[in-house]
């Protein structure tokens, strides 16, 4: 409490904190700009001057030392720097030599940090078994604590409020029914098999995961001026399409104006990349045959039904007939070569041309053989040797035929990811993609989440 608030109280320990110069005396000017504190009942009073101002901190610093009965705890910090922080004036005026401590406490000097260390105590068995009954008493103490409305003072002390005690849990229910397919999305199991089940769960399943980021905007608008261009629903001008942009840059939210105008200019150029790869494409042959194109297919994979169901940003037919699948990324980094030539997403949407994905698309004869998928990273600049920044880094996955041919590995991860959901397999497992991981706090499988359960 402030020392006002202690006048007329008494405790057996009392620690002053902070008693630094500027604070203790506090010389400022007291009261507001209209002065109300002056007014008194034989008119304005003059202002306090420096004396008596310090006269009146020195009396306040008096109330607050004196409210000890048996012991006395004054603090300050001192720093080498003349500038710096420097104790009170009033530290030499208690009779006491100050006693400099250079270290630093092994410990920070909280409730909770006190809690910790009891904990760490109990279960220390490096420590004598007197020590470990002490701090098991005291924890018990802690917790035991009330204030005038009986309410905890340290609830973290009572065994109650501790995570990791208990068994892992199991639901009664489980969470997908064994008897139907497993429904999964291309991104579903991108993650499932090649990032983070756990991050799949906490985020898809439990839909954990935070409001979506200025950078989710970004990506989503880009998305869809690229659909509009690709089905002829906006012509493919530039500046069409900024204007576009601008009709909309101002709702999403960015942490600074600075921002807002840096990520603006990424956008621009985002959509001078599409633009140029849009027309090269043409020119290539490729025709587009569908955007935003929704698929849903069941396939067999290890025993199970998988139910993939998505959406292809958009879809070619090539001067061969085949159907190539277009990913648009607006991401700040992509995979390698060798990962994009296994990439699951691209994998599923191959296989789920193969398995009548395009049916009754129009410009395909009959069922179409996948050709291929890409991803287009229109934030991302092309190598100089494919035609560098103004075009968007291609990254390009062979043909697939099937998932029991060529494809084997699809068919894999497919029965892995649904095997995963079934039996409720969600483990960490860490990687780059822990870096963005909205659920860091929470993974015993990083430093920050790992207090949770140890």
């Amino acid at each position: 409490m402030t020392a006002h608030r202690a006048k007329g109280l008494q405790w057996r320990l009392v620690v002053v904190a902070g008693v630094q110069e500027g604070l203790w005396p506090d010389l400022r000017r007291r009261g507001s700009l209209l002065e109300p504190d002056r007014i008194g009942r034989d008119g304005l009073a003059e202002p306090l001057t420096p004396g008596a101002m310090l006269a009146e901190e020195r009396r306040l610093f008096y109330v607050a030392a004196t409210r000890a009965a048996d012991r006395l705890v004054v603090t300050a910090v001192k720093t080498a720097a003349e500038d710096g922080d420097q104790p009170s004036r009033f530290l030499t005026e208690l009779g006491v030599e100050p006693r400099d401590v250079a270290a630093r406490p092994r410990r920070p000097l909280s409730v909770s940090a006190l809690v910790a260390e009891l904990r760490a105590t109990t279960v220390d068995p490096a420590a004598t078994p007197a020590l470990r009954e002490a701090a098991a008493e005291r924890l018990a103490a802690l917790a035991a604590l009330r204030d005038d409305d009986g309410v905890p003072l340290v609830p973290a002390a009572h065994p109650h409020r501790w995570w990791g005690l208990y068994e892992p849990t199991r639901g009664e229910v489980p969470l997908r029914d064994r008897d139907r397919p497993v429904a999964l999305s291309g991104s579903a199991l991108h993650q499932l098999a090649t990032t983070c089940s756990l991050q799949w769960f906490l985020g898809r399943e439990v839909r954990a995961e935070p409001p979506a980021t200025a950078a989710q905007g970004f990506g989503n608008v880009v998305h869809v001026l690229a659909d509009e261009v690709a089905s002829g629903g906006t012509p493919a001008d530039l500046s069409v399409l900024l204007e576009r942009l601008d009709s909309v840059w101002d709702s999403l939210a960015f942490d600074a104006p600075w921002k807002s105008r840096q990520e603006r200019e990424n956008a621009r150029a985002a959509l001078e990349r599409f633009l140029r790869w849009h027309v090269m494409e043409r020119d290539l042959g490729r025709e587009t045959a569908a955007t935003e194109h929704d698929f849903d297919v069941t396939l067999e994979a290890g025993g199970h039904r998988v139910r993939v169901r998505g959406s292809m940003d958009r879809v070619e037919r090539g001067p061969d007939g085949r159907a190539y699948v277009v990913d648009f990324k607006t991401g700040r980094n992509k995979p390698t070569a060798a990962e994009v030539e296994r990439h699951p997403q691209l994998a599923v949407y191959q296989i789920a041309v193969r398995e009548g994905a395009l049916d009754g698309v129009e410009g395909f004869t009959g069922r179409p053989e996948p050709g291929g998928a890409e991803l287009v990273q229109l934030r991302i600049g092309a190598p100089k040797r494919e035609g560098g920044d103004e075009l968007p880094a291609v990254q390009r996955q062979p043909a697939l035929s099937s998932y029991d041919g060529d494809g084997e590995w699809v068919g894999e991860l497919l029965a892995d990811a649904a095997g995963r959901v079934l039996d409720e397999r969600f483990t960490p497992s860490p990687g780059r993609h822990c870096d963005t991981c909205s659920f860091r706090g929470a993974c015993s499988a990083r430093p920050e989440g790992r207090h949770v359960v140890e």
